[in-house]
């Protein structure tokens, strides 16, 4: 399937969460993807919803002018604004939403409503965003703070959930353990840091591996919780002591329940291009399993630069220009919605 994209500009806004992003694109080149992120919430151990509404309206025209100042494009050079529609948090979606349907009106241009988590696996076909552009259909493991989901997608505007979490996503596994162990917030990335150093069989957790292709994380949390329970009794020394172990053993669990429900997919549906997105999927073992899984497997495998891993307004653009290709326009009376329908 050859995609051939137009010769037009859009401007991107993401909101979804915590991360205030713009970016431009022009066909499927990114020209500039600023992201401000919002440190307040470290104090906190998470992220508190009504500070991160508050941070987006101070970010968003900053964000915007630095990314059409870094794009070297004017806003009259604009032909339309994508923004995530949802699903996120509430307030946070509506200054995005707000803030587009204001400049769609003051620059006369279209609106394209995007789905947050279609721009984490359209994200691939940004034209920097790997080695190859993804042959469909394809596999995507969609991995990130709040959602653990295996789609199949046929095409940019076909893509189907086989499978979920039936309770907590891997991301909030990842920080959720983290806090256990007293790691500061967003404790993921630090647990993929330290894990470098240790041994992931040190310590045996409770991992899933269920039926059909759905992941469940509050068992493994609790087999974590547990274990440094009865070990801080022995030694109140023993997280200290142990830091980088238990950092590998809660990655390598982690990171194998998701890889086992991609293999059984992947075999089952006879589908041999399989591709990870979202927050998670900038965990170092995720990155390498999967490459050496294709290998053996004899997949073709796409991993997304560092860049478009996180919340960004690049993937946002990537899937308002999909959208734009497809004659999708989205009405200034539509609303965000913190629950969005896949």
């Amino acid at each position: 399937m050859k995609l051939e994209f137009p010769d037009i500009t859009l401007l991107a806004i993401e909101s979804s969460c915590d991360e205030t992003s713009a970016a431009i694109i022009r066909g499927n080149k990114i020209l500039a993807n600023f992201i401000a992120n919002q440190k307040i919430h470290s104090q906190y151990g998470g992220v508190v919803p009504e500070l991160a509404s508050r941070e987006h309206q101070k970010n968003i025209v900053p964000v915007v002018h630095e990314a059409v100042k870094e794009a070297g494009i004017d806003l009259k050079d604009i032909d339309g604004i994508a923004f995530t529609q949802g699903p996120g948090l509430l307030g946070s979606l509506m200054v995005g939403t707000s803030f587009a349907k204001s400049l769609s009106l003051g620059l006369n241009v279209p609106l394209v409503g995007v789905h947050h988590m279609h721009a984490h696996i359209l994200a691939h076909f940004i034209e920097d965003a790997g080695e190859h552009m993804p042959t469909l259909p394809m596999l995507c493991l969609t991995v990130s703070g709040g959602h653990t989901q295996l789609v199949v997608v046929k095409g940019p505007g076909d893509l189907e959930v086989i499978g979920g979490t039936l309770d907590d996503a891997a991301g909030e596994a990842f920080d959720k353990s983290a806090k256990i162990m007293g790691l500061p917030y967003p404790g993921g990335p630090l647990i993929d840091k330290l894990a470098e150093e240790g041994n992931p069989h040190a310590f045996e957790f409770s991992g899933s591996k269920l039926p059909n292709y759905e992941f469940s994380f509050s068992g493994f949390k609790t087999s974590v919780l547990r274990l440094l329970q009865k070990e801080m009794r022995k030694d109140d020394q023993f997280i200290e002591n142990n830091k980088a172990d238990l950092c590998a053993s809660v990655r390598w669990t982690i990171v194998d329940s998701l890889m086992h429900q991609v293999k059984k997919a992947a075999k089952d549906l006879g589908i041999k291009d399989v591709a990870i997105a979202g927050g998670v999927s900038a965990n170092q073992l995720l990155r390498r399993t999967l490459v050496e899984t294709g290998k053996q497997e004899g997949w073709n495998t796409y991993i997304p630069k560092f860049a478009y891993c996180t919340d960004n307004a690049a993937m946002i653009a990537m899937g308002g220009m999909f959208k734009w290709m497809s004659g999708e326009r989205t009405e200034i009376s539509e609303e965000a919605q913190a629950r969005l329908p896949f």
